[in-house]
């Protein structure tokens, strides 16, 4: 029997036969992300079904010197669960852990599974009026989240994973393969050092979450959400500062949608109503949320008094509002990314910046795009509410075979001045992976990396997952 063949036995004595995945159209589906590209082809693909499995798996990966890539629910955007092209992986896919969902309805906490999945959380926290308040447009799982530190569209009222987690059980990637919980379901716990945050966008590199407890919101009793046309991108930031002043904590979501993108998405996505009689120059989403105590009607005739001044005069920023109840206008800010790969291969960049220079950035980067990369065509979107662009471009469909060189120059230009000019972040939301990890690299400075490198083999003496934060 080949050496290949015992390890496989071995993997099977651990998780049972039929969850081992080697035959090449069962590990298919475990080779493409949210991004829908390919990974590696991996040893194999083993789907544990509890915690004492997967210490199980990594005792052995530790005695045979083998590199375990955890994966979880494959919506990410980095690649950090994915195989290596090189080969020789074993990713562990947690989709078996999520058979407990329990909720703490008087101290607003839920204890999960990490492969429970964001929307079965939220339908088990809905029947007590609660909610794990991260929207996006994928279903990721819980680990997952944690593992990449999800923000999503309402980072602005309620944070990140990182603010909204409380504590985690793992399995530490070590010789014995320890089993490990670090924090507690308490609102207030100042006992030292937080250490349950250095898993929090480790994209699985600094051990195995198995399970966690989050922090859940009250599920707001009025919602609404305006679709405000505007005649150019730079008023978006005045409308954002009116908003705030206005509504405070009511106001959930600021997202901004540039004509390009919000065309994709409609021209594309089939079942979509489009909001206005033609799409605007750029596009701002408002959601504004209160609780039962707060009159409903408030929140129209509010927003209709902030926006009132901004609509007056032929050369008004504001020229045109669409309110809606339901989730219509959301659906049309999901749809962005479908609607961008529909028309052309997307050079995706997910940056971050501070408020106040979203838009002078937009017409910078506009500009020297179209000199340097004239095929490239800006569809910017996303967060501009907490600072986050997902500046994508699109080369579309027809246009021939996409310039390698050119897409690269573009990077370049885009990340070297998101960060060195601007000070802002190459990775906003997407967590560091193998394809950002060399923009990590050389965006990070060394000593940043050595700490951070330290830290990850303190955590993770046993090498583990796709990233070495160390790198020199």
């Amino acid at each position: 029997m080949s050496d290949t063949a015992v390890l496989i036995e071995r993997l099977a004595t651990i998780v049972g036969r039929t969850k081992v995945l080697t035959d090449a159209d069962d590990v298919a589906g475990y080779r493409a992300d949210g991004r829908g590209e390919g990974g590696g082809a991996p040893l194999a693909v083993v789907r544990p079904a509890d915690a004492d499995e997967v210490a199980a798996l990594v005792r052995l990966a530790a005695e045979t010197g083998l590199r375990i890539v955890v994966q979880g629910g494959r919506t990410g955007l980095a690649g950090a669960g994915l195989a290596s092209e090189a080969g020789g992986d074993i990713i562990v896919n947690l989709d078996r852990l999520s058979r407990h969902i329990e909720i703490d309805p008087v101290n607003r906490t839920a204890s999960v599974d990490a492969g429970v999945r964001l929307s079965a959380l939220n339908v088990a926290a809905a029947q007590h009026g609660l909610f794990f308040p991260i929207d996006l447009g994928a279903d990721p799982s819980i680990g997952g989240m944690i593992a990449a530190n999800t923000g999503g569209a309402r980072l602005l009222r309620y944070g990140d994973v990182r603010a909204n987690l409380m504590a985690v059980d793992y399995v530490c990637a070590d010789a014995d393969g320890t089993q490990q919980t670090l924090g507690a379901p308490l609102w207030k716990n100042n006992t030292g050092l937080d250490l349950k945050q250095m898993l929090v966008g480790s994209g699985g590199s600094t051990g195995i979450v198995t399970r966690a407890t989050v922090a859940l919101h009250r599920r707001p009793a009025h919602q609404m959400t305006a679709m405000i046309a505007l005649r150019e991108a730079s008023p978006a930031l005045g409308l954002l500062l009116a908003l705030e002043d206005s509504f405070g904590a009511f106001l959930s979501a600021f997202e901004g949608l540039s004509a390009p993108a919000m065309a994709a998405a409609l021209d594309h996505v089939p079942g979509l109503r489009a909001p206005f009689g033609a799409i605007p120059a750029y596009a701002v989403l408002v959601e504004l949320s209160a609780p039962a105590a707060f009159d409903a009607d408030i929140l129209e005739e509010q927003l209709a008094a902030v926006l009132a001044p901004m609509m007056e005069g032929l050369e008004a920023p504001v020229i045109d509002v669409a309110i809606d109840h339901r989730d219509g206008l959301w659906a049309i800010r999901h749809a962005v990314p479908e609607g961008l790969r529909a028309k052309g291969m997307v050079v995706a960049c997910d940056i971050a910046l501070r408020r106040g220079d979203v838009m002078r950035f937009r017409t910078d980067m506009a500009a020297r795009l179209a000199e340097a990369a004239p095929m490239l065509q800006p569809h910017d979107f996303g967060h501009i509410g907490d600072g986050g662009l997902h500046y994508n471009l699109v080369w579309p469909h027809g246009a021939g075979t996409p310039d390698a060189a050119m897409i690269e120059r573009a990077r370049t230009i885009i990340f070297d001045a998101v960060v060195r000019e601007y000070g802002g972040s190459f990775s906003a939301e997407h967590g560091i992976g193998p394809r950002n990890i060399a923009h990590y690299s050389r965006f990070v400075p060394a000593g940043v990396r050595r700490l951070t490198g330290a830290i990850q083999r303190l955590m993770a003496p046993v090498p583990m997952g796709r990233i070495d934060f160390g790198m020199e």
